[in-house]
């Protein structure tokens, strides 16, 4: 059983770490305040506001943005329809699909869902100064071009291994637990799969520093 650590443990722990260490935990404790933030890929308010942005789509183009299982965009579809947030009418494109489209109530709730989001986003950043963003965001960039290149053809290589169980950056590939099924929060160490990419694949479990036994 997991051993959750007091503050002053988590402090040392944090402070007897390396630079490079340190760096990760950073990451890990950003990834779990983002996961709180915000509501998941197919949350409503995330649909209002991408149907804002692109207009008229269809609900399979819709989905593959969206990087959820149909079966689960359908669900969500059919509240904000059942709400008069939103209609479908048949695609005057493709047959096989239908169009989705904001309603008036649905547009006015999608832009101050939009706004919210501005607000929280300038918030999320206020601690830094232009110049402290600009060096951020620099830096991510670079870090985040070489892992793509990096760690690219080990992600690809885990994907051909467990098809319905990826933690890659390609929404296809969900948890799937049977009854149980949710797309992949890829929160490695918590996951029960036999394929938990904590184990098999160093250097990306997205272990937590809160946790004595996760070193």
């Amino acid at each position: 059983m997991k051993k959750h650590i007091n503050e002053e443990e988590r402090k040392a722990h944090y402070e007897a770490a390396d630079k490079n260490d340190k760096i990760i935990i950073n990451f890990r404790d950003i990834h779990h305040t983002m996961h709180y933030l915000y509501e998941g890929r197919g949350s409503q308010k995330r649909i209002l506001i991408v149907l804002l942005e692109l207009g008229t789509i269809t609900q399979q183009k819709l989905t593959e943005y969206l990087g959820i299982k149909p079966g689960s965009a359908s669900e969500v579809l059919a509240k904000l329809e059942k709400n008069h947030l939103i209609m479908r009418t048949a695609s005057t494109i493709d047959r096989r699909t239908t169009d989705v489209i904001l309603t008036e109530q649905g547009r006015a709730m999608a832009e101050e869902a939009a706004i919210q989001r501005k607000k929280r986003h300038e918030d999320m950043f206020s601690c830094l100064s232009e110049e402290e963003k600009n060096t951020l965001l620099s830096l991510l960039e670079k870090v985040n071009a070489n892992w793509e290149v990096r760690y690219h053809c080990e992600e690809e290589d885990l994907h051909d291994r467990h098809p319905r169980h990826s933690h890659g950056r390609h929404p296809e590939h969900p948890h799937d637990h049977g009854e149980d099924r949710r797309e992949c929060d890829r929160n490695c160490q918590e996951c029960e799969h036999p394929c938990r990419r904590g184990e098999h694949h160093h250097g990306h479990g997205h272990k937590t520093h809160y946790e004595e036994n996760e070193g």
